[in-house]
C-alpha cells in the first residue's frame, strides 16, 4: 500500500470525530436532556480511560508474564510519567487559568457579574476550556490510534489496518459527542468554526499518528501517548462529573452514565468480533 493510502486510512479513521460535534449546535434545549446528554458523554469518557489505559498496559504486563525486568522498571516508568503528566498538568493548567481571570476579573462586593468583553459569562469560558481539554486529550490517544494503523498498515498487515481504522473511527464518532459535553450543559450554542477547531485538535492527531507510524514503530511512544491521554481524560471526567452534580437530576445522569460506558463497550466489542 503507497504511503498516500496509508494517510488516507488515518484520515477516515479520525475524520468521523465531526459526526457528534453538532450535538453542541444544540443551544437552549431543556434541562433534563441536557444533563442525559451531558452525563452519555461521560459515560463514553469513562470507558475511554479504561480502555486507553488498558492499551498502555499490555506491554508491561507482557514483560512481567516473559520476567523481563528491565522492561517492566522502563515501561512502567513511562506509564507512571506519562499518567501524571496527564492528569496533574492539567490540574495545574487550570487553576493557571483561574488566577489569571481572577486577576482580569474583578471579585467580591460589587464586583460585576456581567459576561466578558467578548459576550460570554464566565461559566460558558470555562465550558469552552473544558473543552478544548477533552478534545486535547482525545487527541493524545488518537495519535496513538494512528500509530497502530501506520505501522500495520507498512508492515504488510492490511486486513488488521483496514480492521483498526473501522474500529477507531466508531470510537472516534462518540467521542465528538463528548467534546462538546460541557457546552450542551451550559446551554451554550458554539458557532462551526469553534466546532470545526475542536473536530481537528480531537481527529486530526490520527491522521498525524499514521504518518509517523508508517515510518517509524515504538512501543515506548505508543506507551507514552496512551497514558497522557488516560491522565488527560480523567481529569475531563472528574470536571464534567463536577457539572453533573450541579446540573442535579441524579437518577438521570446516572443512567447516562450507564448508557455511555456500555455504547463504549458496544463499540469495541464491534471491532472484537470483526477480529481486530
Amino acid at each position: 500500500m503507497s504511503p498516500a493510502s496509508i494517510a488516507a486510512l488515518g484520515a477516515v479513521a479520525g475524520v468521523t470525530i465531526f459526526l457528534g460535534l453538532p450535538v453542541g449546535r444544540l443551544g437552549h434545549t431543556a434541562r433534563r436532556p441536557r444533563a442525559l446528554l451531558s452525563s452519555v458523554a461521560t459515560g463514553i469518557l469513562i470507558f475511554l480511560v479504561w480502555d486507553v489505559l488498558s492499551h498502555a498496559w499490555e506491554p508491561i504486563d507482557e514483560a512481567l508474564s516473559a520476567g523481563e525486568t528491565g522492561a517492566v522498571v522502563g515501561y512502567g516508568a513511562i506509564f507512571a510519567a506519562a499518567f501524571t503528566t496527564g492528569l496533574m498538568g492539567l490540574v495545574y493548567l487550570d487553576r493557571w487559568f483561574d488566577r489569571r481571570a481572577r486577576q482580569t476579573v474583578p471579585v467580591g462586593r460589587g464586583a460585576s457579574i456581567e459576561p466578558t468583553g467578548d459576550g460570554l459569562s464566565p461559566a460558558v469560558v470555562r465550558a469552552q476550556r473544558l473543552a478544548m481539554m477533552i478534545a486535547v486529550g482525545i487527541g493524545l490517544h488518537n495519535f496513538a490510534e494512528g500509530l497502530a494503523i501506520g505501522s500495520s498498515a507498512a508492515s504488510g498487515a492490511l486486513q488488521l489496518a483496514v480492521l483498526l481504522v473501522i474500529g477507531f473511527a466508531l470510537h472516534n464518532a462518540t467521542e465528538g459527542f463528548g467534546i462538546v459535553a460541557p457546552l450542551a450543559v451550559e446551554g451554550y450554542r458554539p458557532s462551526w468554526g469553534y466546532l470545526g477547531l475542536l473536530g481537528l485538535v480531537g481527529g486530526g492527531p490520527t491522521f498525524l499518528g499514521t504518518l509517523v507510524g508508517q515510518r517509524f514503530v515504538s512501543e515506548v511512544a505508543s506507551v507514552a501517548f496512551l497514558a497522557l491521554a488516560a491522565g488527560s481524560i480523567l481529569y475531563v471526567v472528574i470536571e464534567l462529573l463536577a457539572v453533573a452534580r450541579r446540573v442535579g437530576a441524579k437518577e438521570l445522569t446516572t443512567w447516562g452514565l450507564v448508557i455511555g460506558v456500555l455504547l463504549g463497550f458496544a463499540t469495541d466489542a464491534i471491532v472484537t468480533a470483526a477480529g481486530a
